[in-house]
């Protein structure tokens, strides 16, 4: 039954005012009439060529147009209502009109102006309804007199009422639109912030990777005819680096794939910086490590893989840069702070360049590693020659309390 109710269409609004509008004409020119027959002393309706008749009428009319003018619609029937009680006419429900009026000005209106206009008026026609009964017979008739100004002001109230409602229903609404958005663009926003990082990620293993295999494939191709032992050796790196390279890219891309499977392999962190250091000795690089860790302080695993990749992509840059060369790792720290540090020695001469071309993703991809762990990164020419890239990484978050 409900169900049935709620499909009931309504009729559009101009049928509603336009019923609405022929209701309180009739009931304001039929009621008073009633209520008069009998009556001795009043203003017959007829008077001052239908005078009240006409008041009656117009401002009855004047409802149609409510909702377009609603201030307007007031002032007619005001003005309506204290012409009619000025010239004397018989009470009865003439007021009918006045109220619908005031309960759409303040329900559609602007809020604090409408009931300005709104008070004004009822205080306006209070005023001029008091006056007018003076001298009223009998005495008890007066009743109706104050029954209209309160009526007024409860007409008044009630429109406010749905006026606040409806604002605070829109207000809720935008605010829900809002959080919708906001949730979209968070979730958009996570889902950048994770491709960055995938992609992040995958630069750093297969650019490794790549490089140390290209040197590793050139020896071979250059000793494999001479020295096929040493051309053995150098494919067995390849081999191990590019298996290397595999495990890796299965971590990393093991996110996108949704089958449950909670045993993906942990990315790497300085615990495995030597393997570096013999991939990068294996490709020709003379490294010399440094470290001044201390098993005391527990590295966060953020801090210790954003550590790993920075190595690992400067010894990147150093083999696709500069070749064979001598390098220097150089990893401490303090109770706040992870300090790394790589310099090579350069070509034999000069410094090489910065190892990041346009959209490439070396030094910039190391810096920003670093910004979002709240530490930064410089890389530039070493005084002696060669090239450096200093870090520091915060072993806290930023804002944290220590």
């Amino acid at each position: 039954m409900e169900e049935h109710r709620a499909l009931i269409p309504r009729p559009p609004v101009w049928v509603q005012d336009l019923a609405l509008t022929l209701f309180i004409t009739v009931m304001q020119v039929q009621g008073t009439v009633v209520r008069n027959i009998g009556e001795v002393g009043a203003r017959p309706l007829t008077d001052l060529g239908f005078l009240g008749y006409a008041l009656l009428i117009v401002s009855g009319v004047a409802i149609v147009a409510r909702r377009r003018w609603p201030a307007a619609v007031f002032v007619t029937t005001a003005i309506a209502s204290i012409v009619y009680y000025g010239c004397g006419f018989p009470d009865g429900p003439t007021w009918l009109a006045l109220f619908v009026a005031l309960y759409t000005l303040a329900a559609v209106g602007d809020g604090l102006r409408s009931l300005v206009l709104a008070g004004t008026g009822i205080g306006l026609l209070s005023a001029v309804w008091l006056i007018t009964s003076i001298g009223i017979e009998p005495r008890a008739a007066i009743g109706w007199v104050y029954f209209r100004i309160g009526a007024s002001v409860m007409s008044a109230a009630l429109g406010e009422s749905v006026r606040t409602r409806r604002v605070i229903a829109v207000e809720a609404q935008r605010r829900a639109e809002l959080a919708e958005r906001t949730r979209e663009e968070e979730a958009r926003a996570r889902v950048d912030a994770e491709r960055l990082r995938i992609a992040r990620e995958v630069h750093d293993t297969v650019a490794h990777a790549i490089a140390v295999i290209n040197v590793q494939a050139g020896v071979t191709a250059h000793v494999l005819d001479r020295k096929p032992e040493q051309a053995r050796d150098a494919l067995r790196a390849i081999e191990q680096t590019s298996s290397r390279a595999l495990g890796e890219m299965r971590a990393v891309l093991g996110v996108l794939r949704d089958d449950g499977d909670d045993e993906r392999s942990p990315y790497p962190g300085l615990d495995r910086v030597s393997e570096l250091a013999d991939r990068a000795r294996s490709a020709g690089l003379d490294v010399e490590m440094s470290e001044n860790l201390s098993t005391a302080v527990v590295l966060p695993s953020a801090v210790s893989v954003a550590a790993y990749r920075i190595v690992q992509e400067s010894i990147t840059n150093v083999i696709r840069h500069v070749g064979p060369t001598r390098v220097t790792i150089v990893l401490d720290h303090d109770a706040d702070t992870l300090r790394v540090r790589i310099t090579d020695a350069g070509r034999t001469g000069s410094a090489h360049p910065p190892p990041a071309g346009p959209g490439g993703r070396g030094i910039p991809g190391m810096r920003e590693r670093c910004r979002l762990l709240g530490g930064d990164l410089e890389a530039q020419p070493h005084p002696d020659g060669g090239f450096e890239v200093a870090a520091w990484l915060p072993l806290a978050p930023a804002g944290s309390p220590r």
